[in-house]
């Protein structure tokens, strides 16, 4: 009997945890750059007297989808949309080096180079200091030239792209920034974006709906074994009273 409410146990806790993976996926559906996450499940021996022939399922997060968003032209010149697989280096709240694929920069009061949310894009150099009242265009290789009024446009920097390497798998944080396990990654020259752009999020609503639903009900249908479990559980110890 145990057998069957380990089974069941195990199998509405993967359910309910691949749920809690689909429904964030599926909030950030219209978040730029997002990369959805995946999932997958490992078994685990459940250690003790009398349960070595038991064995538990665990969710583990495998990484994400590095398949790239849709791309929507915006004519905005501080929009940009990384190609391949380019990531932009940003500097996170904590001080570290982060990367995004999301490309909606802004200039705030400091003359700072910044991304909507306030974090200070890198350039190869460090943070980008704007002149004042300057327009600025952005390259696609990144590099971004001011025009004062009245003036020739000047090269002030260059966006600090990177493409990791086919064995380099970064990791999303709880900021979902990504990062390299081995350290800040170097600048690529080859990187390229194309500006007046944003890309979208991979997420794809209606896969992610069916698959909502198909979780849904595997977490209903391994309730009703714990309650069928529970029902001869209780039949049984009824029987052996009896007798």
């Amino acid at each position: 009997m145990d057998r069957m409410i380990y089974l069941s146990m195990a199998g509405a806790k993967a359910a309910m945890q691949r749920q809690d993976v689909l429904s964030h996926n599926l909030a950030n559906v219209s978040t730029n750059g997002f990369r959805a996450e995946l999932q997958a499940f490992r078994a685990v021996p459940v250690r003790g007297d009398g349960a070595s022939t038991r064995a538990f399922a665990l969710e583990t997060t495998i990484g994400y989808n590095d398949a790239p968003g849709p791309l929507t032209p915006t004519g905005r010149n501080l929009d940009v949309a990384m190609q391949g697989k380019a990531w932009l280096a940003v500097q996170a709240n904590d001080g570290t080096e982060a990367y995004t694929r999301a490309g909606s920069l802004d200039v705030n009061a400091e003359g700072v180079l910044v991304m909507r949310n306030g974090m200070p894009v890198l350039g190869d150099g460090g943070p980008i200091n704007v002149p004042p009242n300057s327009e600025l265009g952005i390259g696609s290789d990144g590099t971004i030239s001011a025009k004062a009024p009245n003036q020739r446009p000047t090269t002030i920097g260059r966006l600090k792209l990177v493409t990791p390497e086919a064995t380099t798998q970064l990791t999303r944080g709880d900021d979902g920034l990504f990062r390299a396990a081995d350290g800040d990654l170097p600048a690529d020259p080859a990187a390229r974006l194309q500006d007046g752009a944003l890309e979208g999020s991979n997420v794809s609503p209606v896969e992610t709906m069916v698959a909502m639903i198909a979780a849904g009900r595997q977490f209903e249908q391994q309730m009703k074994l714990m309650q069928i479990a529970q029902t001869q559980g209780q039949q049984s110890a009824k029987l052996l009273g009896s007798q």
